[in-house]
């Protein structure tokens, strides 16, 4: 009587608490049923994922169309910031040069030879203009070197007989871009060609740090500000545009993951382990679905998919691996940076997690009552 006074002592105890069975999410047919909202309360698409027309193209991290289009410039533009050397030839009557010592030569000569003179170097200010002597000042913004030349040489007509004029860039300012972040040398960085792509950008600044699959290059043009996947550029070459003078880009640090919840071998946020991760090797990295407590048939991936007018849109995909189809579809799916991968609850395991929840209650109960005996023994 004691040893069943005990027992019942145990097992109320034990089922006091258990008003409903431990889950690890809701079944299938419940998330389906939670998905039926009236209409603006919620507003989620639910894809069934059926056949490849519903599989979603995949999202090829790039923009770059969406970056301002613009012509190469000449690589010897002048404009704010740069630097000219100027160099000015003279042969007879010289202004700027003298073949000797005296006074009455002092600015003025005349020498039978060609004669040079080296201005200082000559900074274009930020209106785009500079200042020769007896030229005085000279609009060069947006000129080539070889236009600048020939401005000078017409500044100085009739002050000096046939001046020729030399002029270089020493620093280029406009044509030159900014790098930063996850690369070796970060700074600013000359184009030579102005047929730099954004790849060989990164490799003039040293190449870059890290994992390339974890890379984001953002750049910024003009008004326009643009991200996208570092290996998209190397997979895909119609992403890698020529870089524009006067782009700013920044390589960033950022890793793509997903979640798998619900009921896989395997609860875990996952990196991608290259650039790109199918459904179907998601599944697989999270254990596949539990065997003891999984829906195979109710797998549902989470998303927010951007519409055609830019906005983020709640998207539901089902996909039922019951069928054969759905695991050739699965290699077709790719995942996304922040997707959900949920694996429904299983509602036929609910009898089974009875009977595993009963052996555990009455495990202690079988060794205290082989103790008891003892006792009385």
């Amino acid at each position: 009587m004691q040893m069943k006074y005990i027992a019942n002592v145990f097992l109320l105890a034990g089922l006091a608490g258990c008003a409903s069975l431990p889950t690890s999410g809701p079944t299938g047919k419940q998330i389906e049923q939670s998905l039926r909202i009236p209409d603006g309360k919620l507003p989620i698409k639910v894809i069934e994922v059926s056949s490849l027309d519903e599989v979603p193209a995949a999202r090829l991290a790039a923009a770059t169309g969406n970056l301002p289009d613009l012509a190469p410039p000449p690589t010897d533009m002048v404009g704010p910031g740069d630097v000219l050397d100027i160099s000015i030839y003279e042969a007879g009557v010289t202004l700027f040069s003298s073949g000797g010592g005296g006074a009455e030569n002092a600015m003025v000569g005349v020498n039978p030879g060609v004669q040079v003179q080296k201005l200082p170097p000559s900074r274009v200010d930020d209106n785009g203009d500079i200042t020769i002597p007896y030229g005085g000042k000279l609009r060069v913004l947006g000129r080539t070197v070889g236009e600048v030349e020939g401005q000078i040489q017409r500044a100085l007509r009739g002050l000096s007989q046939n001046p020729k004029v030399l002029v270089t860039l020493s620093e280029s300012i406009t044509n030159s871009v900014i790098v930063s972040g996850e690369v070796n040398r970060p700074g600013r960085l000359v184009l030579q060609t102005n047929h730099e792509t954004l790849s060989d950008v990164v490799a003039l600044a040293g190449g870059y740090r890290g994992n390339a699959r974890d890379l984001i290059v953002r750049v910024i043009r003009q008004s326009r500000t643009v991200d996208i996947r570092f290996n998209a550029l190397i997979d895909n070459p119609d992403f890698d545009v020529p870089a524009y003078p006067g782009d700013r880009f920044m390589l960033i640090h950022s890793p793509q993951s997903y979640s798998v919840l619900g009921a896989p071998g395997k609860v875990e946020q996952f990196g991608f382990s290259r650039s790109t991760v199918s459904l179907a090797e998601a599944i697989a990295s999270a254990g596949g679905v539990s065997a003891g407590t999984g829906d195979p048939a109710a797998v549902f991936l989470f998303r927010y998919v951007k519409d055609d007018a830019g906005t983020d849109t709640p998207v539901v995909y089902h996909v039922n691996m019951m069928t054969a189809g759905s695991y050739l579809l699965a290699q077709r799916f790719s995942m996304q940076d922040q997707d959900v991968l949920y694996i429904g609850n299983a509602s036929a395991n609910q009898p089974g997690k009875l009977l595993q929840l009963v052996s555990q209650l009455f495990t202690p109960l079988v060794t205290v009552t082989a103790a008891v005996q003892t006792l009385q023994n």
